[in-house]
């Protein structure tokens, strides 16, 4: 996470009022039409299912957790993750480089909390993403820590040091899970560096351990993918291409972070036209793509390691954005178990309650946006409009949205105990050209009402911290409704209102 997503005070500078549609003595206007056409002949290449690559989660400890658990099995059965990423798999909690009573207080590298974490992913079906943070102290040139977990962020006092234990930390992965496996495990280096309150190297220090750690990672197997630098903002990557380029170092992907509420200054420039925060991310990943491409590196895959929205429309526009651009998504984060920031005292809130998709297994609308999205298949269809299509053995499935203005948080779940919503109602008209005159459809809706446990928690009384009972319930309400049934007309068309951020999903035979 960025520094400026947890800074209360930029948020509030930054918030927006929120939309009221007062009563009117006057008959309402009818909704804005929206035109959609969906080629059902006309196909447009594989549709790769990027937001299905990855989901960030806190640290590495809370993995460990039956709760975090739980959620993680939602998202591989529903969603079909294939990686998971957290921060902290050196943190001293997991005891990997600590002086205790059991050695004596002569610490050693135990990888028996990081045996745990992994296994514990690997048994529900994902992969690791390895983030390679914090520093063990008994590395560590300093006591600069980050959380109350307290991660230290500072450079290792002796390079040479740092380089064998991560030499001994790839060759204990490989022994126990296959040098096979782990090849398919991307290792990024740190995160987010450009930030001081996780890096307090700086660039040149940064660049350093990039080396030094990549180097060691391809000194037990050339194979294994390594990359960075994992900056906030889409930050260093040209500086970090030239520097991997002038001094050999070795880069098989870039990874970077952006979110919709990220500086923009600082993205594109201070001359530069301000973006509605629905544009920001895809021009963000458009312009590091670009960047790559003009480097010695042109053409490596493009990881956006972290990103979020908790709103649905908003999710589809970006990832559709995106998708030109870039190799793999990783939504932060999976489950509202998570604690980077301190232990919350509420499930649930007015307002902001961070980017989690799942708490406690209740699903919050951006968790079933991934639902409707997985239900896509990989063929895509040309579109025409806000949609995505795609051919598959059941016949075409078309995710189209109604895009609002949802101004998106920074991280502080606390911040702001109101939701800015600006956007109206829209009646979508989509044309299935090609698609049998008559056909029938099924049509699955999520909005802030529809797939979304709050309705159902407002009328509990908005309880900070449910009982079981009440859990219990806000999960069976906070499922997709069943599908609509509905049939295109004579023209191959189907006419379906959303309200403002809503997605719909509709299956045509």
């Amino acid at each position: 996470m960025t520094i400026d997503r947890r800074d209360f005070l930029t948020r509030s500078a930054l918030a927006l009022p929120v939309l009221v549609h007062a009563p009117s003595l006057r008959a309402a206007a009818p909704p804005e039409a929206i035109a959609v056409t969906i080629e059902t002949r006309a196909t447009a290449g594989a549709l790769a299912h990027v937001w299905e690559e990855c989901a960030g989660s806190d640290r590495a400890a809370i993995s460990l957790r039956e709760s975090w658990r739980h959620d993680l099995d939602r998202w591989t059965k529903e969603i079909g993750l294939k990686r998971v990423r957290f921060h902290g798999i050196f943190n001293d909690e997991l005891g990997v480089d600590v002086a205790t009573w059991l050695n004596a207080g002569k610490p050693s590298p135990n990888f028996h909390d990081v045996f745990e974490v992994y296994d514990g992913l690997i048994a529900r079906g994902v992969t690791p993403y390895v983030e390679l943070s914090f520093m063990p102290r008994a590395l560590a040139s300093g006591t600069r820590t980050f959380g109350f977990y307290n991660g230290n962020v500072t450079p290792p006092a002796d390079m040479a040091a740092w380089s064998a234990f991560i030499t001994t930390f790839i060759r204990a992965l490989a022994d126990r899970y296959g040098i096979a496996a782990i090849r398919k495990w991307p290792f990024e280096v740190w995160n987010e560096p450009n930030l001081s309150v996780f890096w307090a190297g700086g660039q040149a220090g940064y660049f350093d351990l990039y080396k030094a750690t990549a180097t060691a990672i391809k000194g037990v197997d050339p194979a294994i993918p390594v990359g960075g630098p994992s900056t906030s903002s889409v930050q260093w990557i040209a500086e970090f291409l030239a520097w991997c380029a002038a001094n050999n170092a070795p880069v098989d992907f870039v990874s970077t972070h952006c979110y919709a509420g990220d500086p923009q200054p600082k993205i594109f420039g201070a001359t530069a036209p301000r973006l509605v925060q629905y544009d920001v991310i895809p021009a963000a990943i458009a312009q590091a793509r670009q960047q790559i491409d003009a480097s010695r590196f042109s053409g490596l895959p493009l990881w956006l390691s972290e990103w979020s929205s908790d709103s649905p429309a908003m999710m589809a526009h970006v990832i559709s954005g995106c998708l030109p651009h870039l190799h793999a998504m990783s939504h932060w984060a999976l489950s509202g178990t998570y604690e980077e920031i301190g232990v919350p005292d509420f499930l649930l809130k007015e307002g902001d309650n961070g980017f989690p998709c799942l708490f406690r297994g209740i699903a919050r609308p951006n968790f079933n946006t991934y639902k409707l999205l997985h239900a896509l298949g990989h063929q895509r269809l040309h579109a025409e409009g806000p949609a995505l299509a795609t051919r598959g053995e059941r016949g075409t499935a078309a995710l189209v949205w109604n895009l609002a203005d949802v101004p998106q948080a920074m991280g502080l779940p606390t911040a702001t105990s109101k939701r800015t919503v600006i956007g109206s109602e829209k009646r979508l008209l989509v044309h299935f050209a090609g698609a049998r005159p008559g056909a029938r459809a099924q049509v699955r809706f999520v909005d802030q009402t529809r797939g979304s446990p709050m309705p159902a928690w407002r009328a509990m009384g908005s309880p900070r911290l449910p009982t079981e009972v009440q859990i219990a319930a806000l999960r069976r309400a906070s499922e997709i409704p069943p599908a609509q049934p509905m049939r295109l007309d004579a023209d191959s068309r189907l006419a379906l209102t959303l309200p403002p951020e809503g997605v719909a999903l509709i299956e045509v035979e």
